[in-house]
């Protein structure tokens, strides 16, 4: 199966173990040195219909990526997941 980055933006992401919906997939992160995907980046919840802003986002090693289906990607997130505050644009 041929895919695009562009296409897993519109994948949902979950978690096998607990079934919490991550997202949608907004962000990846590259090895600059080896050309390889690290990891894939989904937002955090909106606080307060956006509002207020959001929570940090979710970031998912490669290596936890269990499978990339037509229309999700299953997750396997055994430890705490990594969260980071998404940097300010103006």
């Amino acid at each position: 199966m041929l895919s695009y980055f562009s296409d897993l933006r519109y994948r949902e992401v979950i978690d096998i173990h607990t079934g919490f919906r991550l997202g949608y997939i907004c962000d990846a992160e590259f090895d600059d040195e080896s050309g390889r995907l690290c990891s894939l980046i989904t937002p955090g919840k909106a606080r307060f219909f956006g509002l207020l802003g959001r929570e940090d986002d979710f970031i998912l090693p490669w290596e936890s990526i269990v499978r990339v289906g037509r229309d999700i990607i299953l997750v396997d997130c055994k430890e705490e997941m990594r969260r980071r505050k998404r940097p300010r644009r103006f």
